[in-house]
């Protein structure tokens, strides 16, 4: 799908091309529908300065496209009217029928969803979304679509908008078209996205590619007239197949070069052929000329005929050496090639094979798993982590000791292997061979390893709470969950009150037991639990992660108990230029040491320094209490505080504090960790990592914070990166 950023759509563009495709559509219904959206929005405008209706009609001729009928064409063109002007739906309802109504319900519906909003909104939001799309598929369809022409047309965005919309795209909408194996579609929406999320490396790709695009076309041109060549000689069943070649995506390439720390050498199918058959023999047979024709590359092909990604992508991958330089070949027939890349879409196109029913519910499978393990309490990371946990760049594929082929993702261990074989098999799990050999529970599982699951006999036996965070896939943490949920509630009850008294006690929050349950009645709310003890056993299963939620806790603690307890004090009160009142002064000469780097929201006092005015420490800091235990110059040291405002100091807006990650292997961690950073707007000064001589590795990153209560937001989101086991402040000595 070409790049259509500078395209301005008409209605004779949807007419001509209606005129052009074999599909059968009402054009007298599509061109009532646009005189209808083109009349409602005639006062409009986008940013680009464009009448607002060539967007409707950008929609429309994209899902014309995708091959999509003449209602969802017609909702495409009057998606916004409800939202944006005054047609009513039963308006629509009753010139357009039913079917075109619900469709514009839908989108408009999801329209109202603002994905980047606070959290605990955003996590309805995507399930929203979710539910709507197994209510009618072509809803989320006419989305995706609205949003690459959205995306194409990014320019005219503010720059912050830009980032936004693009990290949006990149974290919801690209998942989604993978999922539902809209490839064409999501390709152009991650590399547009990823052109304003990482312009420089986009750049640096993009001249890399134009470079050597003499070459590489020049090469894809040989290989496939040799590939042609061949199978004509070899009489390939006296027809024959379609070639084609292309280059990787330039995030595809991102993703592997620069996130896996490969050089653009060592990416072996940043260009591949397409080879299209027939039939699933020829697929084989046309396989076993390639590898004969060329020297194949070990540990590099794939069957995806026999073992369908979980999307419903078929081929067959196979990377060769050819005239020295390494290719991938995939092979498929037709209908494999139509559903890679229409995906979904590809049930209302074609209609040989591919329009059952049966097809279409295994596609959306995978949401309704997600909606039943989030049915209690929706949570966004969670939710999200489950779209993207088998978009992996890469898969595993282990055997069962019948030598059943299990797909897992790349990184998954033998509990998820346990889960995916059955609920069952995972719950009674107590230990696991591989390849004949006793391994631990993360053991993390390669392509032709043969897994064994040893099973416990006890009728009480059940998973470990542990189990949570180590296994990888969404289905084995659902399953898991679910079981402790069940049958361990007096232990979770046990476990979730003492977790919680822990964080409590961290974060200096002391509530009267007797007021415990008003205290945390929009929690047990927002996690479906009608009584205390209910949110301390969903604590102590895993539904309730406190760390997502304790800044929150602390926030509703300070503003309900800030009037009744000594304990708690304003942290900001008056203005300064330097941020830091003495006494009555404002705007004295102040530094803010080195030795333990103090935030707005610390506590904090003053030294009186020869010259350089007041130095200013934490009230915990190393240097304060070595001197009150010595008594040296205590009447150097006074009682400061901090100012109600400081945005009028051009020089003490952001704060340098230092950050110790410490965090189980992870190939992906520096990646997760900027990544982290970056969707929250914080400037990285210094990062810098080891391996430890445990194996963990250690992550220290310096960056720039405007206080104490935004540095807790951040900790507890690296917290959050599943390989994480600790993120703690420096404090210098």
């Amino acid at each position: 799908m070409d790049n259509k950023n500078e395209t301005v759509y008409s209605v004779d563009m949807i007419i001509e091309k209606i005129m052009q495709d074999d599909k059968q559509h009402d054009l007298s219904k599509i061109i009532s529908a646009y005189e209808v959206a083109a009349k409602a929005h005639q006062n409009q405008r986008r940013s680009s300065g464009e009448p607002y209706i060539s967007h409707p009609l950008a929609v429309a001729f994209i899902l014309l496209e995708f091959g999509l009928d003449t209602d969802t064409i017609c909702a495409a063109l009057l998606h916004d009217v409800v939202e944006d002007t005054d047609i009513t739906l039963d308006e629509i309802k009753k010139m357009f029928g039913q079917d075109v109504a619900t469709l514009v319900d839908g989108v408009t519906k999801l329209d109202r969803v603002p994905l980047n909003t606070k959290e605990e909104q955003q996590a309805g939001n995507v399930h929203k979304m979710l539910q709507l799309t197994i209510q009618e598929p072509r809803v989320m369809i006419i989305k995706l679509c609205d949003r690459l022409h959205n995306i194409r047309t990014l320019q005219f965005q503010p720059a912050h908008k830009q980032r936004d919309k693009a990290l949006e795209t990149m974290n919801i909408y690209a998942p989604i078209a993978h999922r539902l194996g809209m490839r064409l579609l999501k390709d152009e929406i991650e590399d547009l996205s990823f052109k304003y999320l990482d312009p420089f490396a986009y750049t640096e790709i993009e001249n890399m590619l134009t470079k050597s695009s003499g070459d590489r076309d020049e090469f894809i041109r040989r290989i496939k007239d040799r590939i042609l060549e061949r199978f004509v000689l070899s009489g390939f069943d006296g027809k024959p197949p379609h070639i084609e070649g292309r280059v990787k995506s330039t995030y595809g390439i991102y993703k592997k070069a620069y996130l896996l720390g490969k050089s653009i050498d060592e990416i072996y199918d940043k260009y591949a052929v397409r080879i299209i058959v027939d039939s699933v023999n020829e697929c084989y047979n046309a396989l076993g000329i390639i590898h004969d024709m060329f020297s194949p590359i070990p540990n590099r092909f794939k069957d995806y005929i026999a073992t369908p990604k979980p999307n419903m992508y078929q081929s067959l991958h196979t990377t060769v050496i050819g005239d020295g330089n390494p290719f991938e070949v995939q092979i498929r027939t037709w209908e494999m090639h139509h559903v890679a890349e229409d995906g979904i879409a590809a049930h209302w196109k074609y209609k040989e094979g591919i329009q059952g029913k049966d097809r279409l519910e295994k596609r959306l499978a995978w949401i309704r798993q997600i909606l039943e393990a989030q049915k209690d309490a929706p949570d966004v990371e969670e939710i999200v982590r489950a779209i993207k946990n088998d978009v992996a760049p890469e898969e595993v594929y282990a055997l069962t000791p019948k030598g059943k082929t299990v797909p897992l993702p790349a990184g998954a261990n033998v509990i998820d292997f346990a889960y995916a074989i059955h609920t069952e098999i995972g719950n009674k799990m107590n230990g696991a061979k591989v390849d004949g050999k006793l391994v631990s529970f993360n053991h993390e599982i390669t392509t032709g390893e043969v897994v064994e699951i040893l099973t416990s006999k006890d009728p009480n036996h059940g998973p470990n709470r542990a189990w949570l965070d180590l296994c990888k896939t969404n289905e084995a943490r659902s399953k898991i969950r679910s079981w402790l949920k069940k049958e361990r509630r007096e232990e979770n009850l046990a476990t979730g009150k003492s977790e919680l008294e822990k964080e409590f006690k961290r974060n200096s929050i002391n509530v009267p037991e007797s007021e415990l349950s008003v205290f945390l009645a929009d929690d047990m709310k927002r996690h479906n639990c009608t009584t205390v003890d209910d949110f301390y056993a969903a604590v102590g299963y895993g539904g309730v992660i406190l760390s997502r939620i304790i800044q929150r806790l602390k926030d509703r603690y300070i503003k309900i108990y800030s009037n009744e307890t000594a304990e708690i004090k304003p942290v900001l009160f008056r203005k300064s230029k330097t941020g830091i009142i003495l006494g009555e002064q404002s705007n004295i000469l102040c530094k803010y040491s080195q030795c333990c780097n103090p935030l707005p929201g610390d506590d904090i006092i003053g030294f009186i320094t020869r010259g350089h005015g007041i130095s200013v420490h934490k009230t915990d800091c190393e240097n304060y209490k070595n001197a009150l235990k010595a008594s040296n110059q205590l009447h150097r040291w006074v009682e400061v505080s901090w100012a109600e405002d400081l945005s009028s100091s051009s020089e003490q807006n952001y704060f340098k504090v230092t950050l110790d990650i410490i965090a189980n292997e992870s190939i992906s961690l520096l990646a997760d960790i900027t990544t982290a950073l970056a969707e929250m707007h914080i400037y990285i000064t210094e990062i810098h990592n080891q391996t430890l001589k445990n194996g963990n590795y250690n992550v220290t990153v310096t960056i720039s914070a405007a206080g104490v209560t935004q540095l807790n937001n951040i900790i507890n989101r690296l917290r959050k990166i599943p390989c994480v086991i600790s993120v703690d402040r420096v404090i210098k000595s």
